[in-house]
């Protein structure tokens, strides 16, 4: 079993993601091995997301976050593949249009978290409001900085009310990133992907690396870690974001509800409609 512990951000630990290589295998020898394990993984998540959504008691919320490029979209597709799409609701949070900014800032957050016995896949979250809107100061810092306390509560709110909740950052470095985003214009059907603001972000690399720091810093909870997951190799992110979902699932080891009907009843209606003229 892979050591996860080494990603997951211990409550109220300093956080510098300097100490952590986004290059790392993750102790996986080779890219098959990793294709292999999370190959493994989506096969189990299609069980215990099946048993999570019979028995419709609770819920799971996972958290994407990352800088540009990092996979978010890639991570969701790989990673949720097999599951039953009726009981997976994948959302991207992107600019807040005029009904979301009629109301508080996690209004467009909490409508979309999953319902009990679901899975809920968040691209990108209510962190936005501790990030974007902190580096390129869409409000001021009084504001930005008194949410940490709100999305912390909020949070603990979804735990006690049965949702647990998994939050990866998607740890790229500077120079994987420019790769990528060459890639982006050079790859025809990769272009659409590409756009100016990408690279006004990027000449903010140090604000956004410290805004996501404080981040961690300040809402990695014992209910709601942060898991920091090395996302150059893109097999390594797949890989350790299926065993970090896998394990929490079986921990969380969702039951399939008692059958409320008699099964031999349901024989004898079954045998005497076996054929029907």
């Amino acid at each position: 079993m892979m050591d996860l512990e080494q990603f997951k951000v211990s409550p109220r630990s300093k956080v510098r993601l300097a100490d952590f290589d986004p290059g790392d295998t993750a102790g996986i020898d080779r890219k098959s091995d990793g294709i292999a394990l999370l190959a493994s993984n989506v096969e189990r998540l299609e069980e215990l997301q099946e048993r999570l959504h019979a028995e419709d008691r609770r819920s799971l919320l996972v958290v994407l976050q990352g800088l540009d490029t990092s996979g978010k979209d890639g991570t969701t597709r790989a990673v949720f593949t097999g599951v039953n799409p009726n009981g997976v609701d994948v959302h991207s949070f992107g600019r807040p249009g005029p009904e979301d900014l009629d109301h508080d800032y996690l209004w467009r957050v909490h409508r979309r978290t999953p319902g009990r016995g679901d899975i809920g896949v968040f691209n990108r979250s209510q962190y936005e409001d501790v990030l974007i809107a902190r580096v390129e100061k869409l409000v001021p810092k009084a504001t930005w900085s008194r949410r940490y306390r709100h999305i912390n509560e909020f949070e603990r709110m979804l735990v006690d009310e049965g949702t647990t909740i998994i939050k990866c950052f998607l740890h790229i470095s500077s120079d994987e990133q420019m790769e990528r985003l060459e890639s982006r214009i050079e790859t025809p059907r990769k272009n659409w992907k590409i756009e100016p603001a990408d690279f006004e972000a990027r000449a903010r690399w140090r604000d956004y690396i410290q805004a996501y720091e404080d981040v961690m810093e300040k809402c990695s909870t014992r209910s709601a870690p942060w898991w920091i997951v090395p996302a150059n190799r893109k097999w390594v992110r797949n890989a350790v974001v299926s065993e970090i979902v896998r394990q929490t699932l079986e921990k969380m080891d969702p039951k399939y509800p008692r059958v409320e009907h008699d099964l031999d009843e349901i024989r004898r209606l079954a045998a005497e409609t076996r054929r029907i003229d």
